[in-house]
């Protein structure tokens, strides 16, 4: 097919971000907490609360982010699936001239001035594609909702079909397998030398308050879960011993558990080997690179756990991103048997491979886009 007559399609990927500068962290936590996907305080409430939070916790993150050179790896790394994922989907003549954009939620590039990008680029379609593969209301949703606020702000009016989630896409399982058995066969190895048993698998998300399962009846935990389980299945180990724990908690409100906290210290009472696999995250970033490598590496240290092995995330790895194409079109086949999603309604109409579980998450603050 000529290039002429190949339609322009926008991927949106849509990430956390993170502060590109010690000077960004103070705003960017701002622009997390002020958020009512994590605090679900109508305003002047939730303006006055995300001003004091962020600033309390600023010296602190400023201090996590110095392990790691002042500023986040997270768009450098997303940058770089995106433009794996692009040669992907460009090396198959479908019809589609692709484009990857990236749209961070609480920092730069913000979906303002990617959507502007998207409409400068004449985007005849958009796929949006969340780098979370389990959907919660805290991500995905908030991530879509600001989206389509975007495009109402700079005129963007391309049909959209969104890709809700992928927990169990088998890219994403046999990448994570792979990495895992790897770093599984590390540790079993030390163990051996040891005269140990063999190790445990903690598959370590980042929590969520409990109430937002409860009352929002969001699906990522038991998302979560379907990866794990998925992710043992494809691994094949007889006996393996694995567990699903939550980490970076913050508040007093209760959290979906059990805690990684937790599941370290108990492994250390037992003279347990741990391999620790973030399967929530698909780039590196603080959570990985200070919270498990230095901070848990610490307290695996402090309570005895003979063998603390890390499994880093699955980043470009090209299963990984074989994954994501057949999201894509997926979602095409989605977006052309059934037409592009409702602007105005931010959990209908998505592309969802887990029984449309995103659909009956509420949002809160659930308002048509651009209000």
């Amino acid at each position: 097919m000529s290039e002429t007559t190949r339609k322009k399609r926008a991927i949106v990927l849509f990430n956390l971000g993170g502060p590109d500068s010690p000077e960004a962290v103070e705003p960017f936590l701002f622009n997390l907490f002020n958020d009512p996907a994590i605090i679900s305080l109508p305003n002047p409430f939730r303006f006055l609360l995300a001003k004091l939070i962020s600033r309390r916790r600023a010296p602190i993150a400023r201090e996590i982010y110095d392990h790691i050179g002042g500023k986040s790896p997270l768009l450098e790394l997303t940058q770089e699936q995106a433009d794996a994922l692009q040669v992907a989907l460009n090396e198959e003549d479908d019809g589609y001239e692709n484009r990857c954009f990236i749209a961070m939620r609480y920092w730069k590039p913000f979906a303002d001035d990617t959507a502007q990008a998207v409409k400068a680029w004449g985007a005849d379609e958009q796929i949006l594609l969340p780098l979370y593969p389990q959907f919660s209301t805290t991500t995905s949703g908030s991530s879509v909702k600001d989206w389509k606020r975007a495009c109402h702000k700079v005129g963007l009016t391309a049909p959209i079909k969104t890709a809700c989630c992928y927990p169990t896409n088998p890219g994403f399982v046999e990448a994570s397998a792979e990495m895992i058995r790897a770093g599984y066969d590390r540790a079993l190895a030390k163990a051996n030398e040891l005269g140990i048993d063999k190790p445990r698998v903690l598959f370590s998300a980042h929590g969520v308050p409990k109430a937002v399962i409860t009352k929002r009846g969001d699906p990522y935990q038991s998302q979560i879960e379907k990866t794990s389980a998925a992710v043992v299945e494809k691994m094949a180990i007889e006996g393996l011993d694995w567990n699903v724990c939550y980490q970076s908690r913050v508040g007093p409100m209760e959290w979906i558990g059990p805690s990684t906290e937790h599941e370290i210290e108990r492994a250390g009472r037992e003279g347990k080997a741990i391999v620790v696999v973030p399967i929530a995250f698909v780039t590196e970033h603080s959570e990985t690179l200070v919270e498990l490598d230095i901070e848990y590496g610490e307290l695996a240290y402090e309570k005895n756990v003979p063998i603390y092995e890390r499994v880093r995330t699955v980043c470009s790895h090209p299963k990984f991103i074989n994954g994501l194409v057949s999201v894509v079109k997926q979602t095409q086949a989605e977006l052309d048997e059934k037409g592009s999603d409702d602007y105005t309604v931010e959990s209908r109409g998505w592309w969802c491979p887990d029984e449309h579980s995103c659909a009956v998450a509420k949002q809160p603050g659930l308002k048509p886009a651009g209000v």
